[in-house]
């Protein structure tokens, strides 16, 4: 196909897990968007959607997709020409695929269906097992999986618009795909222009987590005004792989440097190793420019051959967990919090023994508060569901029998405790399909790290007279991949960044985060957005899924820096 001079395509991006996707959709049909793409797939969703295929083999997808999210605007998205393109199949594209051809044919619509598939390896787990996870080495279990999937690319997706499709459903896709696919399509870039590719990925990457690129987790919160209508993410692309993000007007949110330059580093480790199907992506020279009123341009992008290999995630369940939350309230409330949590987690094991059970496998307890109000987190783990069951009954009782002040426990829940795995698969291994017709994809591939070049670090220039909080120097956001927490730093002025990345040392990091326990820090400079990536690696033991803290999902670790005491930069006012 012939690349498309002069054209803009624009693909507004709706998440399940990040906003109500029934917000989403009335809001990018009334922008009148070409495409939507809808990322419905966390990692560890893979689990819970492999367990309810357990339970139900015609099950395995998200139900919402057809009843609240895509299924009530199948006739304003046939009107509009609008085509849709979701990862919402989860371990059964093809039944969701089924359910979406059934209404459209009710409804009378003239809408063509295409299911990806070709990512669930869950019929493999003899060849798969003892397979080294690619972050710790363990190897991978024997048995007892819920889900095994491989992150399917960008090209058959693209295939699929090609033939005609409105509405592309797959399983295990990477999110960043589900907007590349359709640049592929509709500019006719070929598998070995890394650039765009590069840009392509970056641009969905951008939108996959919905409102978090439109002012959503946003440093600057007090200046984002309307969170109950906030907009969508919006990118407006070019054949030459710059885009424009933006969101639909009289739309609530903010679209600016700072919310797409916090976006652009989430859930990132080596922002020059960005691995993607198709290809690696290097993010450090990516420039952004506010043109207008919610308005950013992205350019910059670069791109270098893809890998041999797919990441593929197993999940699988391996023992029990209960949580419940107690509130104790008065003087002392913490010290009260930290014996009481060490009466109860002795009272489970006491209850545990009676029955001829081990003692717990793990315990935390967290206290959320103050001396005077706190919220007691308990959470205990075992290999069998009864203690665990006899622990949530029996946690009651210390409303009449520990910490006066204690009052009626919340929260409570007894569910199984899901393990994660990651690991690599030879893409040849891996059988793509189309509506079960095999996809025949040539594979450019041949990436290695000498094809990269680390930017300089910024140089120091710091005023000795005193220090100033992160907070009015730098935006800042965190998240997780596996056992690793990133948090991005973007100097709010070019002019702070020697500052901000000579102060935030590891030394420093090490002492502020004490409680992470140990971890590997690795910092990466990100000079395009004046920025740098701070990883911490097995700084989320476990990972989100077995993590048994407040904030799995490592969201708040960037907020804890706010106050962090930066050296004052030279002539900062």
């Amino acid at each position: 196909m012939e690349q498309s001079q002069g054209k803009i395509i624009r693909i507004g991006g709706g998440s399940a897990f990040f906003i109500d996707s029934a917000l989403a959709v009335p809001q990018l049909l009334a922008a009148n968007v070409d495409y939507i793409m809808f990322d419905y797939l966390a990692e560890g969703a893979m689990g819970l959607f492999g367990r309810m295929r357990q339970a139900d083999e015609q099950g395995g997808y998200p139900s919402d997709f057809m009843d609240v999210h895509v299924g009530p605007f199948l006739q304003q998205i046939a009107d509009k020409n609008v085509r849709i393109i979701a990862n919402a199949g989860a371990v059964n594209p093809a039944g969701l695929a089924s359910d979406i051809r059934k209404r459209i044919g009710e409804l009378g619509l003239d809408l063509k269906v295409a299911c990806i598939s070709g990512d669930d390896l869950i019929d493999r787990v003899a060849e798969l097992s003892g397979t080294p996870d690619m972050f710790t080495g363990a190897p991978l279990p024997s048995s007892g999986y819920t889900s095994i999937n491989a992150y399917l690319g960008a090209m058959p997706i693209a295939a699929a618009l090609a033939d005609g499709a409105d509405i592309i459903i797959t399983g295990r896709a990477v999110d960043s795909a589900l907007t590349l696919g359709p640049l592929i399509y509709e500019f006719g870039w070929q598998n070995d222009d890394w650039d765009r590719l590069a840009a392509g990925t970056v641009a969905g990457h951008l939108i996959e987590c919905s409102g978090q690129a439109t002012g959503g987790t946003f440093t600057d919160w007090r200046d984002v005004e309307g969170w109950a209508n906030i907009g969508s993410p919006i990118a407006e692309c070019s054949s030459d792989g710059s885009c424009v993000i933006t969101k639909p007007e009289n739309s609530g949110g903010l679209v600016s440097i700072g919310t797409v330059a916090e976006q652009l580093l989430y859930e990132v480790g080596d922002p020059q190793t960005y691995f993607v199907p198709d290809v690696t992506c290097d993010f450090t020279q990516v420039r952004l420019e506010q043109i207008a009123k919610d308005r950013v341009r992205v350019t910059g992008a670069k791109g270098y051959p893809a890998t041999d290999s797919l990441k593929a995630c197993a999940t699988w369940d391996e023992g029990w967990r209960a949580i419940a939350y107690q509130p104790i309230i008065g003087s002392n409330a913490r010290p009260k919090a930290k014996k009481q949590a060490a009466a109860m987690f002795e009272r489970g094991n006491m209850m545990a023994r009676g029955h001829g059970f081990a003692d717990w496998r793990r315990t935390e307890a967290i206290s959320i508060g103050n001396d005077e109000e706190i919220v007691l987190k308990l959470v205990v783990e075992h290999d069998e569901m009864l203690p665990c069951q006899m622990f949530a009954r029996e946690q009651f009782s210390a409303i009449s029998a520990m910490s006066p002040g204690t009052s009626v426990s919340f929260g409570v829940q007894v569910q199984p405790v899901m393990n994660l795995g990651s690991f690599l698969i030879p893409k040849s291994d891996v059988i793509t399909k189309i509506d079960g017709a095999t996809f025949s994809e040539t594979i450019e591939t041949g990436f290695i790290p000498a094809m990269i070049s680390r930017p300089a670090v910024p140089t120091l220039s710091v005023d000795a007279t005193g220090s100033i909080p992160l907070e009015q120097l730098a935006f800042a956001r965190s998240g997780e991949k596996g056992e690793m927490i990133n948090i991005a730093i973007i100097a709010r002025d070019p002019e702070y960044l020697g500052a901000l990345r000579t102060s935030l040392t590891e030394a420093a990091l090490t002492k502020w985060f004490i409680d992470l326990g140990a971890f590997t820090i690795t910092t990466y400079d990100v000079p395009g957005i004046n920025a740098f990536n701070i990883t911490l690696d097995g700084a989320l033991p476990g990972g989100i899924n077995q993590s048994q803290r407040l904030d799995p999902a490592a969201k708040s670790i960037a907020q804890r820096l706010m106050n962090f005491p930066v050296s004052r930069p030279a002539g900062y006012a």
